[in-house]
Formats: C-alpha cells, structure tokens, sequence
C-alpha cells in the first residue's frame, strides 16, 4: 500500500535509490516539496506525467530524479532528453542532472546555440546518458552529427513546456517527436496551462498522471508583491530610490527591450550600483559571463529581458523589479517567480506608469489579488532628481559611444566568466543547496 503525500517525510519514503537518497542528503534536501511528493511516485511506477506547479517548485528534481534511478537499472547513453526553452535554463537542468546524478557518475550534454557545434559533437562521441537542449540544436545534431541517434530513447521531458509550443520552437519540436521512439515515457512541466498544452499532452503523452502542486496562476505565499503608480518621467528616479534603499540585495530588473537592460545598466552604474545587463542580442558567452557575475556577488543587480525570465534557480534573489511590467500577464509570474523560490521570501515590486494600467489590472485578474502599494514618498524620491538626469545623460552618451554594446568589461574577462559557468571548475552541488 503506498503512502499518501502527507506520510511522505523524506526522499526515502519516495521509493527512490540509496544512492539517489545519498546524492539528495549531500545537496542539503531533507523534505521533498510538493510538487516532488505529487509527481515522483507516478513516475517511478512508469507513468507519464504532466505537472503543474509555481516556478520555483522544485520540478526539475520531480522529473530528474525519477530518470536518474531508472538510469541505474538500465545504464545506456542517450537514456533521457529533456527539451528546454533557453540556453541558459538547459545549462541549468544539465548542471542539477550533474549534481544529483554524481554518486552513479551520470554524463551529461548540453545541445543550444551560441556555442560550437564541433564541441557538442565530440560530447556526444562519449555517448552520455542525459542530452540537455534547446529544440533546434538538438533538431540540428540529429541531423547532421554522424552517430548520434535519439532512436533507443527512454524519456522526453519537456520543461516550460508552454513556452515550447510557441512559434519559435513547434516546428522543431514536431520534427524531434518523429524522430524519437513512441514507446517511451514523456514528462511535461509547466508553471502554467495553455489550450497548447492540453493539445500537446493529447499528441505525446499516455494515459498520464497530471499533477497539479498549484492553482492555475499562482505566485508564491513568501513573496511579497507591491506596484507604485508613477509618471513615465519619474521611472528612472523612482528604481533608483528603490535600489538604494535596499543596498546590498539580490536584485534583477526587468525591461521589455534589449536595449534598455544596456542603458539602464550604464545608467545604474554611473550612481555606483554594481549592474550588469544580459539580453536576446548578446552572443551566448557573454551572457553566460553576466549569468556568472551575478551569481558569484560581483555584481548585484541584473538587467535582464524576458530571456531570463523562465526556470532558472539563481540563489537569492531578494527583489524582482518590473521597470516595465509584462504586456502579457502570464509573463508577470514567471518574472515574480525568479524570488521566493523553494519555501525562500522575496519581494516584486512593479513600477506602473500611466500607460500601463490596463496591463497592471490585467495581472492582478490573472493572480486574482490586489497588489499592495509601495510605501515611498515622492518628495523624498525626486531629491535623487538631479543625480540621476546626469547619470542618464552620460548613460546615453556611452551607448552611442559604443553602438549600445556592453563594455563593462573586457571580452576576456567575459568570456572567461562563461566558461567558469559553463564547466570549468563548476561545482554545481553548491548551487542547488537548500537554504
């Protein structure tokens, strides 16, 4: 007889591997979250399963877990593919694979774009167990790298699987489906469900197990959400104030341009704010060097586009700033959820001029609660007035100085961070250890 969810105390009590349980006590995982208690027991017992939960649930344990202790009954390469939106996010599941999977020595290859095909080619020579990837890398090795097969595949996951079915991966992502055997088992992770989804679990999926860790747009109870209305004038001054005030935080602003992430970042800089921007125009390196300064502290405050806004676990995170909030609401949770992940508390704090109001009402029907307004008072804000016109005015004199490329740092210095990121000297334990 199995145990109900609330019996379940431990990574033990799941049914998992000695060796699984080794690997979870060794990342500092006591007690399994919801959405791991809901989806692993299905999973092992060979289901399919669709999973629904908040990002920052714990999902990519629900779905890497169960694989890694099949892949100790039946240790062939190219066992499990797991299909990802982002290079960045991809990386991120390849490294969790990695740390989990360390006791019974998993191998792992990440397949995006941005980087060499020529090394990805030689990873996959070493036949590893686990492929990682973007749908059109993964689509571009299948067919042209010699001896690389996805034809004796056990597992399909597909992560963020809302955003995989746009128009920018459903081609790819169909042509894979023909490749790969029919006979396998599928996992299908979202943070939420389209009408697109619900198609797609029809195409690929059998008679699964659907889990639900959350309601359907939900944000986490420990994050505390807040908007403050502003003149479109008064923006810069008002996320100036916000993030001195809370000197020293974790914090990543969101803007709906690449362009603005640039000038913003020199523009923060120029008031002695450690920023540094990551956008869609960067070449994978040197996002991948901005990923790694932040994470490692040398810079706090990350000025990023939606490109960074689906799965990735960036540990403490304290603040989440919408500079521009989200045309999209649904995009607002998955911004959100980059703090207050895995039981931690954060805070998002919207800034809402007069042209966005219909989107900020749009958010909070989608959430179904009102926003708590930002304490501040706007004639101690535009005390900051002055200071912050000059440092937007050098802001623009360096972006057309340099043609709105990142300068901050130096090439090497960059990629030399990405390549910290990507591999080199990485101990990717650490990062996902539960505070």
């Amino acid at each position: 007889m199995e145990k109900k969810d609330k019996e379940i105390k431990s990574f033990k009590d799941l049914g998992l591997s000695d060796e699984l349980i080794e690997a979870c006590d060794k990342l500092g995982w006591k007690t399994p979250l919801k959405i791991q208690i809901q989806a692993i027991p299905p999973a092992l017992r060979g289901k399919d399963v669709i999973g629904i939960a908040q990002t920052g649930s714990g999902k990519t344990a629900a779905f890497a877990l169960p694989i890694l202790h099949a892949l100790l009954e039946d240790p062939n390469p190219f066992f499990a593919c797991v299909l990802s939106p982002t290079r960045e996010l991809a990386i991120q599941i390849s490294e969790q694979f990695e740390a989990l999977g360390s006791v019974i020595k998993v191998k792992c290859a990440v397949l995006v774009g941005g980087l060499p095909m020529a090394k990805q080619s030689i990873t996959l020579a070493t036949k590893p167990h686990i492929i990682v990837g973007t749908p059109g890398r993964v689509l571009d090795h299948l067919k042209n790298t010699k001896g690389f097969s996805l034809g004796k595949l056990k597992y399909l996951v597909l992560d963020e699987a809302d955003r995989l079915l746009n128009e920018d991966f459903e081609e790819s992502l169909n042509e894979i489906l023909g490749m790969i055997p029919r006979k396998r088992r599928t996992f299908l992770f979202s943070a939420t469900m389209t009408k697109k989804v619900e198609k797609l679990q029809r195409v690929c999926l059998r008679n699964p197990v659907k889990i639900e860790a959350s309601t359907k747009y939900s944000t986490a109870n420990t994050l505390k959400q807040q908007y403050r209305f502003v003149p479109a004038k008064h923006k810069d001054c008002y996320l100036a104030y916000i993030l001195t005030e809370m000197v020293g935080s974790t914090s990543m602003v969101f803007t709906r341009t690449c362009d603005a992430t640039q000038l913003l970042a020199f523009f923060l800089r120029n008031l002695g704010l450690k920023a540094i921007p990551i956008n869609g125009h960067m070449n994978q390196l040197k996002r991948l060097g901005a990923l790694n300064k932040f994470k490692s502290g040398d810079c706090n405050i990350l000025l990023c586009t939606d490109v960074v806004s689906r799965g990735l676990d960036i540990p403490e995170v304290d603040m989440v700033i919408n500079y521009d909030i989200p045309s999209n609401p649904k995009d607002y949770i998955h911004r959100v959820g980059r703090t207050a992940r895995a039981g931690r508390s954060g805070v998002a704090i919207s800034l809402v001029n007069q042209h966005e109001l219909e989107w900020h009402i749009q958010i909070e029907n989608l959430i179904g609660k009102k926003l708590l307004e930002y304490p501040a008072q706007e004639q101690k804000v535009l005390l900051l007035e002055k200071r912050v016109s000059e440092a937007k005015r050098l802001a623009v004199t360096k972006m057309k100085a340099t043609g709105g490329k990142n300068k901050l740092w130096s090439d090497s210095e960059e990629e030399e961070d990405a390549e910290t990121y990507f591999g080199l000297n990485r101990r990717p334990s650490k990062r996902f250890r539960r505070k």
